[in-house]
């Protein structure tokens, strides 16, 4: 099970010239699956920068605005931030890169691997070529020597594991990488890795990044158990559910003049009527606690079993600075458990027949953590 320090754990941090200049900030930091690398609880997502292709509808943040993100996330106490070479097929990287500029070395740095930027056979996937050869792109686009934690994107089911997971323990041995994850995985993938790494005596995945929200709740029933089980750190992306769960989308009212819903595809299968059910809640709570609908949402996420970082995005100052305060307050048990009520899915088989039939030698993993 993932470890973590005590909520709103005060730390303080050198922020900048002169030597004696430090600021007071609250933010908690949780150990990263069984390993001893500390993450913040919010880290910084990177999909609003660059704004290339059917990115731009994300965001279209570049190196300036960029940096002054940084500035903010690192003053906040953010210490994870994640990217992608994908996203804005490279150029997110690029403008990651150029923000931190000498500031990499204080942080976690994440990037992912295996789709595909180019029209070659092998130019995509999980195979040692692939991996390798985006790995490298990776640490040039983003102008540093090595990748704090690399991830699988996505499942290959084309490439052999042994042979994936070979790649990583050579990655890792040469210095190019310290630490591999996944995301987009099923548990049954999670778990054939785990059990591959054990039996090649190579690296496991120290952590897995999944879809994980107030409307994708999916991962309770396999991801978030193995989690648990094996002792693999959760990094949540999307946990605002591209949006909908910002308080943007109301019940009787239109679509918001700015949301990348407007130009891009429903995320998951949402259920209209259940949004509106969720926002009800948010609202009530938000209103009731005199924050924003968001960092709700938010905090709600961070609250459940296994989870070690939500990785919040932002296409503006305003944006960020709102989900960052998520990480300065707590929900109370009872709100949770209102919303873990208004959110809940029926239960796939065989979580329904486990249930009903064997729940005494079954529990739950406790709801709020």
């Amino acid at each position: 099970m993932s470890r973590r320090y005590p909520f709103c754990l005060a730390t303080i941090r050198f922020v900048g010239a002169p030597w004696h200049r430090y600021i007071l900030k609250l933010m908690e930091y949780r150990l990263l699956g069984a390993t001893g690398l500390e993450v913040s609880v919010l880290s910084y997502g990177t999909m609003t920068l660059g704004g290339e292709g059917r990115f731009a509808a994300m965001g279209n943040v570049q190196v300036d605005e960029a940096r002054h993100h940084v500035d903010i996330c690192l003053e906040a106490g953010v210490n994870l931030f994640d990217t992608a070479d994908i996203y804005s097929f490279g150029k997110s990287e690029e403008v990651l890169g150029a923000a931190l500029g000498s500031r990499r070395k204080n942080i976690v740095l994440a990037t992912k691997g295996f789709n595909r930027l180019g029209p070659g056979t092998n130019q995509a996937g999980l195979s040692r070529r692939h991996l390798i050869e985006s790995c490298e792109d990776s640490l040039r686009r983003l102008n540093t020597d090595y990748i704090d934690l690399y991830q699988s994107h996505s499942f290959d089911a084309m490439t052999p594991m042994d042979e994936t997971l070979r790649a990583y323990d050579d990655l890792i041995r040469g210095g190019k990488i310290r630490y591999a994850g996944c995301s987009n995985h099923a548990g049954w993938q999670l778990m054939k890795a785990h059990m591959t790494a054990d039996r090649l005596g190579v690296p496991r995945y120290i952590s897995q990044q999944i879809n994980y929200s107030l409307l994708a709740r999916e991962a309770e029933h396999e991801l978030v158990p193995v989690a648990l089980d094996q002792g693999t750190g959760i990094m949540v992306w999307s946990p605002l559910q591209a949006g909908l769960l910002s308080g943007k989308f109301r019940r009787g009212q239109g679509k918001p003049e700015e949301s990348r819903l407007n130009t891009l595809d429903m995320p998951g299968n949402i259920d209209i009527e259940q949004l509106y059910r969720i926002v009800d809640v948010l609202v009530e709570i938000a209103t009731t606690r005199g924050v924003s609908v968001s960092q709700v949402a938010l905090n709600w996420v961070m609250r459940k079993p296994g989870v070690d970082t939500v990785i919040v995005g932002a296409r503006n100052e305003q944006q960020l600075r709102d989900n960052l305060a998520a990480a300065t307050w707590q929900l109370s048990d009872e709100e949770v458990i209102r919303l873990d009520e208004v959110s809940a899915q029926p239960l796939p088989y065989p979580h329904w027949h486990r249930r009903k039939f064997a729940a005494e030698r079954n529990p739950l993993p406790a709801p709020v953590r």
